[in-house]
């Protein structure tokens, strides 16, 4: 059995944030617009403002502290939240920001907190509106009932899955990513590409998941190095929007691997950005996984229209070999030496990675301790 849970309502489109007041009138009487600092200089919330200016609404800008806040950090924001009467949540911004308006809309008003999400997700309830729009084209959370939360005495990001996180209304207007810079369009993007690649050749995969996981990968691969490097190619960053919506979509019915699962201690650890840590784990993930996952590989071959296999065998390598070119043509860093990590450091990286069996038990070869400890030292 499987199952897909969708956004209510999705608007996607250069010039879609016209549509916001379409998701606020006569709905919502004060609004909290969730962002961080770099958003809200950037000039973006204030064409958000723009519009709800239109609106018979009031709204509070809420700024939050930090680009990943840990569990602690989340629940001050959440326990500042509770002190005001809003009935509804905009997030604008990237992962981040999306991730803590979710968690601050199930916990509104809650005997609850961040921690006991932590173990028991499913405790939180949402009793006001929840809206979303992304300011990068990459983790889907805009489509996901997941956010995630550094827990800094355990140096990991852990996932906590509730299907009321999943929002009301989201906007994917590619004109609000024309001026991201370079590394933050390339690292998000590279988040999108892996959560298609490795939806698609999970264990958990299943016809719902596969046709989006399918379309955001075609999306990607075919737009993701022009809407990067062209702040000009808005059809490109509207298709990258739409790529990651969909990837975000095929997790809520499939799931992520041993590549997020791996990835998770290097930004607990040591404050890798995501999008970073999923491209430096992607390829010796993939090269570990191929042969569990072939048929996949050359389903994937034969949809991007790739060329050059001579044998069907070929075929997946060819694949991963064209992520591995867009993963070198973004410049996304191939060692963790290039990080500050050390052979001594690999040890805990095993450990706190072994932790994740959510995501470990999705994946279609077993990944042990010392597999674990391989796929770290073939990126040393």
């Amino acid at each position: 059995m499987y199952s897909l849970k969708l956004p209510r309502n999705i608007v996607s489109g250069a010039g879609s944030l016209k549509e916001l007041g379409t998701a606020v009138q006569g709905k919502y009487k004060n609004v909290a617009v969730f962002s961080d600092g770099g958003i809200i200089k950037s000039g973006i919330v204030d064409k958000v403002i723009e519009q709800l200016n239109c609106c018979d609404v009031q709204y509070e800008i809420i700024e939050t502290a930090t680009k990943e806040p840990t569990c602690d950090e989340s629940q001050q924001i959440i326990d500042d939240f509770n002190r005001k009467d809003f009935d509804a949540i905009l997030a604008v911004g990237g992962g981040s920001v999306m991730d803590l308006a979710k968690l601050t809309s199930i916990l509104v008003g809650s005997e609850h907190s961040v921690r006991d999400l932590l173990e028991s997700p499913l405790l939180g309830k949402r009793t006001i509106g929840l809206m979303m729009i992304p300011t990068t084209a990459g983790t889907g959370s805009e489509a996901t009932p997941n956010s995630i939360v550094l827990v800094p005495e355990k140096e990991l990001k852990v996932g906590i899955v509730n299907p009321e996180m999943i929002p009301d209304f989201v906007i994917l207007d590619g004109d609000l990513i024309r001026d991201l810079p370079l590394e933050i369009a390339a690292s998000t993007g590279i988040d999108a590409l892996t959560h298609a690649i490795e939806c698609y050749t999970s264990k958990l995969a299943n016809p719902f998941s596969n046709l989006f996981a399918a379309e955001s990968l075609k999306l990607i691969v075919h737009n993701i190095e022009k809407a990067c490097s062209d702040k000009d190619s808005i059809d490109e960053k509207n298709n990258m929007l739409l790529a990651a919506f969909y990837a975000g979509i095929a997790i809520t019915s499939s799931g992520t691997t041993a590549v997020h699962a791996l990835s998770y201690p290097l930004g607990g650890k040591y404050k890798i950005p995501h999008g970073i840590a999923n491209g430096m784990m992607l390829m010796p993930v993939m090269r570990f996984n191929e042969r569990a996952c072939q048929k996949e590989l050359v389903e994937c071959y034969d949809m991007l229209n790739l060329s050059g296999a001579k044998r069907i065998e070929e075929k997946s390598n060819i694949v991963l070999m064209r992520i591995e070119e867009i993963i070198s043509n973004l410049a996304i860093p191939k060692t963790l030496r290039e990080l500050h990590i050390e052979v001594d450091d690999i040890d805990q990286l095993v450990q706190s990675g072994m932790k994740v069996e959510r995501l470990l038990k999705n994946n279609k070869r077993i990944v042990s301790p010392e597999d674990a400890k391989k796929i770290y030292q073939a990126i040393l």
